[in-house]
C-alpha cells in the first residue's frame, strides 16, 4: 500500500507538498539552471570519511527506486524531504528551507524505520514477531552484531544468514508506514517550477 500525505492547499491527488532544508547554493543553482541534482562532491563534503559508504548506499537505493518512480537519467543520489510540517528540519545558520509541490510520480515515500535498519546493514523485519524470530536466530548462532556480517569477514561463516538479511532489504521499497509522521520522501531533482516558497535564515 502506498500512503499519500494529507492534502494541503497546494496538493492534488497528483501533487504532494514537501519540505527540504538545503544550503543557499542549491537555490542559486535552481535559479541559474532551472533545476538541482545532488552531485557526488556534495555528499563527500557532508560525510567526510564515511562518504564511500553513503554513496554506495544511496546508489543502491536509487537503483531500487528507478522501477517505482520517475528518476532522471543523470541523477543517482536522492534528495530527502519532510512530508509533514512537524517533520521539517529546523532552520539553522547557513541553510534555507524550500517548500515544494512535487508531482507524485517523481516522489518515493519511504518508511524511515525500514531505512534505519538498512543503513545499519540490519535485517528489515516484516513485523515485531518476525524481528523477534530473527533476533533469536542471531542468538542461536552466536552473532551479536549483524552489521559485522557485511563489514568484516564474519559474513563468510554465515552465508545463508547474510543472504536472508540482504533479501530483506528489498522491503525498503514496499509499503510506506500508515502513519505519515514516520515516513520521509525522496526525489532526485528539484525543478524550479516545483518551488513554492524559500525561507532563509535571518539569525
Amino acid at each position: 500500500m502506498t500512503t499519500t500525505p494529507t492534502m494541503s492547499s497546494h496538493q492534488t491527488p497528483d501533487v504532494v507538498t514537501c519540505w527540504t532544508r538545503q544550503v543557499p547554493q542549491v537555490v542559486e543553482e535552481i535559479e541559474r539552471t532551472g533545476r538541482y541534482v545532488v552531485r557526488e562532491e556534495y555528499v563527500r563534503a557532508k560525510n567526510d570519511t564515511i562518504s564511500d559508504y553513503y554513496l554506495g548506499l544511496y546508489r543502491w537505493y536509487t537503483h531500487g527506486c528507478r522501477r517505482l518512480v520517475d528518476i532522471p537519467a543523470d541523477a543517482d543520489l536522492p534528495i530527502w524531504l519532510a512530508l509533514t510540517p512537524s517533520g521539517r528540519l529546523g532552520m539553522v545558520e547557513g541553510t534555507v528551507s524550500l517548500t515544494l509541490a512535487v508531482p507524485r510520480d517523481h516522489l518515493f515515500v519511504l518508511d524511515y524505520d525500514k531505512w534505519g535498519y538498512r543503513v545499519n546493514d540490519w535485517y528489515v523485519p516484516l513485523d515485531e514477531a518476525d524481528e523477534q524470530r530473527h533476533n533469536e536466530e542471531l542468538a542461536r548462532v552466536g552473532v551479536t552484531n549483524e552489521s559485522l556480517l557485511f563489514t568484516s569477514d564474519k559474513g563468510n561463516f554465515y552465508p545463508a544468514l547474510k543472504r536472508k538479511i540482504e533479501a530483506s532489504w528489498q522491503r525498503v521499497f514496499s509499503s510506506a508506514n500508515e502513519d505519515m509522521e514516520k515516513n520521509v520522501g525522496t526525489i532526485w531533482e528539484i525543478r524550479k517550477e516545483w518551488v513554492i516558497d524559500v525561507e532563509r535564515w535571518h539569525g
